[in-house]
């Protein structure tokens, strides 16, 4: 598909966004798994932990990021609407919620803030989601 410098301009935030929130989805599953295998048991296998993470709620709490993805991958998908600046600044308003603990609180913010104290990546992969936050927005 072709697309308009206007649309690609639109689009790269929100690719680079949801790049980095799957690296910090990534590097969120690493550190619950090291957390669970030490204070619950260890994980047999790739399927065990793919059934963990999808029926066990000690995971449970790492789910509005990949819906957040979703959003992202729809949103870019969006061939009927188009892309728009508010369906960007839309998916930037609901990163910055989620993504700032501190104000959410919850079940994901309390977690969340306690992977950010206890795991160096986690912090460093939060920075390159904040980083691309800050800069996606297109409103002036």
């Amino acid at each position: 598909m072709l697309r308009s410098p206007e649309q690609e301009a639109l689009r790269r935030p929100l690719l680079e966004l949801h790049d980095a929130l799957l690296r910090l989805h990534k590097v969120l599953l690493e550190s619950e798994r090291v957390v669970y295998e030490r204070d619950v048991e260890p994980i047999r296998s790739p399927n065990h932990f793919f059934q963990l993470l999808t029926s066990d709620p000690w995971f449970a709490w790492l789910r509005p990021i990949s819906q957040l993805i979703v959003a992202i991958d729809e949103t870019l998908d969006d061939d009927k609407e188009g892309l728009t600046s508010a369906s960007v600044d839309a998916v930037m308003r609901q990163a910055v919620f989620l993504l700032i603990p501190a104000e959410n609180g919850g079940e994901f913010g309390e977690r969340y803030v306690a992977a950010l104290q206890r795991d160096p990546r986690v912090v460093l992969s939060h920075a390159q989601v904040a980083k691309r936050i800050g800069s996606g927005s297109t409103q002036t």
